[in-house]
């Protein structure tokens, strides 16, 4: 059963049809600089893009 399965996973990859999930927080990394370069708190800037207050302070870290 599992090698009928990674035939399938393999096959939908190769269709282009096995993306995963798509990551949310990293597209809204230009504005979280922003609002954090505009004075901003970490916690003001989470809340107000719907995203975890440590995504944000790893964006900041990562540059």
């Amino acid at each position: 059963m599992l090698e009928r399965q990674k035939e399938g996973v393999a096959k939908a990859k190769a269709e282009g049809k096995y993306k995963g999930r798509k990551p949310t927080a990293q597209a809204k990394k230009a504005d979280v600089l922003a609002l954090v370069a505009s004075g901003a708190t970490k916690e003001a800037v989470a809340k107000q893009l719907g995203i975890g207050v440590a995504s944000v302070y790893r964006m900041l870290k990562s540059g």
